[in-house]
């Protein structure tokens, strides 16, 4: 970036019933990149890879999931905090939007969305209007040992006293994002806080959310989504992550994309799950999938 100010706005919309919120980056008519985060984490933490994209001339939508940053909790947690149901949250947030066609960058949750939405099985009418796939760190089938250990750390967010704490305890549970300066740990954990009516902090999400994992115990089992696709994808893979496997990677290279040669996989070292998407190499990636599609 040149230094120059980025054109960003915080924004709300309506969907699926909730109030949405996100960030929305670069001009309007830009083509459109959404930029989807993790299980726990928000929209938030896709700026650095926004600000990158909008000086490549992309409009980047950044949205919080319901139940996360200052999106909507749910009212029914046991039947909408799954995939199915987020899937309608962006397809209800593309059209309230105008957006016909997009680019997905996924990290690992986010990934999953951007699965089931290009696939289409689930909202017929997305069906060809994402154009290309970014999974950071998501594949069709997860390590379920991975998947324990975040829901038992999700579904149960401590609280601290003090902001310091909070950001000690985001440096270690999201140490295997990879290198972050000082800031932008600073930054995480600003965007990723609120205060309980104690005065303590706690992470920003609803600990319900993590009823996806017990009550809908194959959610994340989408190899029939995976299997549809007809789009570039890029799995983005942290080389040291829990989440992916080195054997589920190399089934994906045999079926859907794979199977097309539309699937490119990459390692990306110095990190688990997930790569945080705020250096160089991480922008170089993305940028290749992104032409891979050619114009929106």
């Amino acid at each position: 970036m040149d230094g120059t100010m980025v054109a960003c706005l915080s924004r709300y919309v309506h969907c699926a019933g909730y109030e949405v919120h996100f960030m929305d980056w670069g001009k309007p008519d830009a083509p459109v990149v959404i930029a989807w985060h993790g299980l726990a984490r928000t929209g938030r933490d896709m700026d650095a890879l926004a600000q990158f994209l909008v000086g490549l001339g992309y409009r980047v939508i950044c949205p919080d999931t319901i139940g996360r940053g200052f999106s909507q909790w749910s009212r029914d947690p046991r039947e909408e905090y799954r995939l199915r149901f987020y899937a309608r949250v962006a397809r209800e947030l593309m059209d309230a939007l105008g957006i016909e066609r997009a680019h997905w960058v996924g990290t690992s949750m986010g990934g999953a969305i951007g699965t089931v939405c290009a696939s289409g099985l689930f909202e017929p009418s997305l069906r060809g209007r994402i154009v290309s796939l970014v999974l950071n760190d998501n594949a069709p089938q997860l390590a379920s040992a991975a998947l324990d250990r975040i829901r038992q750390y999700a579904g149960t967010p401590p609280a601290f006293a003090t902001m310091a704490e909070l950001e000690a305890f985001f440096r270690t549970a999201y140490e295997p994002f990879g290198w972050l300066s000082d800031a932008e740990w600073r930054k995480l954990t600003e965007t990723s806080t609120r205060r309980l009516a104690d005065g303590r902090v706690t992470p920003h999400y609803d600990p319900a959310i993590t009823q996806q994992f017990t009550e809908h115990e194959n959610d994340y089992l989408i190899w029939q989504h995976y299997d549809a696709l007809d789009i570039p994808v890029l799995l983005m893979r942290g080389v040291d992550s829990d989440l992916v496997l080195r054997e589920v990677a190399e089934q994906m290279r045999t079926r859907g994309p794979g199977a097309t040669g539309l699937l490119e996989w990459i390692e990306v070292p110095d990190c688990g799950h997930a790569p945080a998407l705020n250096v160089q190499p991480h922008f170089d990636a993305v940028v290749r999938n992104l032409q891979r599609a050619g114009a929106v």
